[in-house]
């Protein structure tokens, strides 16, 4: 039994397949195009191909006035 045959499937794990719909899951990488994921971390998107990352805003803190 090769090492290819005891691996899981990754598909489920980017993709959201009802009916005739796929959907995408996961964040793109606005450089590498097509097919390439972001990592999501808690304040974060990161490519780990070309390390591009987004940070996203943080919600929970309230600027003081």
């Amino acid at each position: 039994m090769s090492k290819e045959s005891k691996s899981k499937l990754t598909i489920p794990k980017f993709y959201d397949i009802t009916g005739d719909k796929i959907e995408r899951k996961k964040r793109e990488c606005p450089r590498c195009g097509k097919g390439v994921f972001m990592a999501e971390h808690k304040d974060r998107f990161t490519c780990g191909k070309c390390s591009y990352t987004e940070f996203q805003k943080d919600q929970s803190k309230k600027s003081k006035s």
